[in-house]
């Protein structure tokens, strides 16, 4: 019976495993090489081999909603997206609530992780991890759960460029960016447009004399802020939108592209992919745009090679009297201290069930969780792994055989890569709310929207046309928090918050026509049964439909 479980990380994936190990009875001890929680959220000073590292301007791209622990709303007076040094005083507010930090060892490395001679009969594993102070040690547990990320090896593909050993200036890569110092001046060359790439491309611009930011293929630009102001992963984000993505997916796709373009035509900008929209994570950033206009960030195609202090481009454009070239080109994801039977690979993917359980161990006491890119936050994905790998540990649900998982794992691959932009350095992507949903039902937490109207129409409403926030995993089921209903009528609220700085008294406004609550009723009702394949709704469903029609009417004036 798994009772010890090893945590490697005590980043926001360790410490929901611990919590989640808790949750279920089970002893957890978390190995984190470093002196403090946070993971990749604790900015150090200087970069630290092996770790995760951010940048000083860092803030968060997820709403503190949407980033939330499903039992611990973050506090209302935090801004909605959040700087670094916020995320991780959220962080330690939430290992402090629960008791975690007594289960982590500083300062002690995980050097390897194998099985134990009877694996087979046991499912043990041993750790041997390694202290600053002091010599090895190995130690005997029931299970593992590996949360170390996938941001601590940078790719820097000097290879793919000619030329860059003839460079005159500096070169590194983001991973190593810390701030402008010693940038005032200069001309910079930014090569990659993802998030790191955008970000530090615009923090640059405004210390240097002229930056460039060199894509190969381009990139969606989406903001922080939404309508009218809101966080934007806020609105367009429920379960109906959701839904209506599912059911009419070029068309929701086109209409976000449009909707973009009227922001900023991303053609004109020289930053229009070729991929739609929803086939890979867009660059978060409000500021980018207004760095291009301005003409402090100039956009350039792929670079094609290096001539001394020269930096010559795809289309034959060449920028001389370069002092440094920054590349953001993402990294490369390892996990030396495991087996080399659990690295393998398929497609760009490791081969994990649900990105999860390697499947072929005999006993599924390995668990790798955090390791995973989706449209939302990785904070509820994470929570979400743990939660459902402790209770496969503890026997309480089944995984199918390895025939079944195999399957399965390359059925998901093969769809995964015609959907998504996949590639080594972007190998994994999951349809945000179904994947959470599909773990939620291995856990037996997922939120039962037509019993919800029946029991309780003003949840519904907010469950299904409300932003999809962690606390719905924690209406019902193991690990039910009663809190849950509360944080989710009063999300809204937290949103709001912050913004008081100054009050401004508000208009009175009409209230909106019935035909637009019918609507809102008609649309609501179809779609749930459609999606959820289920018959009409009963008669008792609809004997609440009066208070159904307030709650709607309550809700449309958000």
């Amino acid at each position: 019976m798994v009772h010890k479980v090893a945590v490697i990380g005590a980043g926001i994936s360790g410490l929901t495993s611990i919590k989640a190990c808790l949750d279920e009875g089970l002893e957890p001890t978390c190995f984190e090489s470093s002196h403090d929680i946070g993971g990749l959220w604790r900015f150090k000073e200087k970069p630290e081999p092996g770790l995760a590292n951010i940048y000083q301007s860092v803030v968060i791209n997820s709403s503190k909603e949407m980033m939330s622990l499903s039992d611990f709303p973050p506090p209302a007076e935090l801004p909605n997206n959040m700087h670094h040094s916020e995320v991780l005083l959220y962080m330690r507010l939430y290992a402090q609530a629960f008791k975690l930090l007594q289960h982590i060892h500083f300062k002690t490395t995980v050097v390897s992780v194998r099985q134990t001679p009877d694996f087979a009969a046991t499912g043990q594993w041993e750790v041997e991890t390694e202290g600053r102070e002091g010599p090895r040690e190995t130690r005997v547990f029931d299970a593992v759960m590996v949360c170390t990320g996938h941001y601590t090896q940078p790719h820097l593909p000097l290879s793919d460029f000619p030329g860059v050993e003839t460079f005159k200036g500096r070169y590194f890569h983001s991973w190593e960016y810390r701030n402008t110092e010693g940038l005032q001046g200069k001309r910079v060359v930014v090569i990659g447009i993802g998030n790191s790439g955008g970000d530090i491309a615009v923090d640059i611009s405004r210390v240097a004399q002229k930056v460039y930011l060199s894509t190969r293929s381009g990139a969606w630009v989406v903001g922080r802020v939404g309508q009218r102001g809101l966080p934007a992963d806020l609105v367009g984000t429920s379960r109906m939108d959701m839904m209506k993505q599912k059911l009419f997916p070029s068309w929701i796709n086109r209409m976000v592209e449009k909707k973009l373009d009227e922001a900023f035509d991303h053609t004109l900008y020289g930053l229009k992919p070729k991929h739609g929209f929803f086939e890979q994570i867009p660059v978060v950033n409000d500021d980018l745009p207004a760095r291009i206009i301005s003409g402090r960030v100039q956009v350039k195609p792929n670079v094609k090679e290096f001539r001394g202090s020269s930096v010559v481009f795809a289309d034959g454009s060449i920028i001389d009297k370069v002092d440094v070239v920054v590349f953001a080109t993402g990294y490369n994801y390892s996990f030396p201290f495991l087996p080399p039977a659990l690295q393998a690979k398929s497609g760009y993917r490791l081969r994990l069930y649900k990105h999860v359980f390697p499947p072929a161990l005999t006993q599924p006491t390995l668990a790798v969780v955090g390791f995973i890119h989706g449209f939302g936050a990785i904070n509820p994905l994470a929570e979400m792994q743990a939660r459902w790998a402790t209770r496969v540990f503890k026997g309480f649900t089944t995984l199918p055989s390895e025939e079944t998982m195999m399957k399965e794992i390359e059925k998901d691959t093969v769809t995964m890569h015609l959907r998504y932009a996949c590639s080594e350095r972007n190998p994994l992507q999951v349809d945000y709310i179904p994947y959470l949903d599909s773990l939620a039902e291995q856990v037996g937490v997922r939120p039962n929207i037509l019993w919800l109207f029946l029991k309780d129409p003003r949840l519904a409403v907010e469950v299904l046309l409300g932003p999809c926030t962690p606390y719905q995993y924690r209406l019902t089921g193991p690990g039910q928090w009663a809190g849950a209903r509360q944080a989710i009528l009063t999300q809204w609220e937290r949103v709001r918050q912050p913004f008081r700085t100054r009050v401004v008294p508000k208009p009175e406004t009409r209230a909106s026509s019935s035909r637009r609550v019918i609507v809102v009723i008609s649309g609501s009702v179809l779609l749930c049964c459609i999606y959820y394949n289920k018959h009409l709704l009963s008669s008792s469903l609809l004997r609440h439909s009066s208070d159904l029609l307030n709650t709607l009417h309550d809700y449309v004036h958000l």
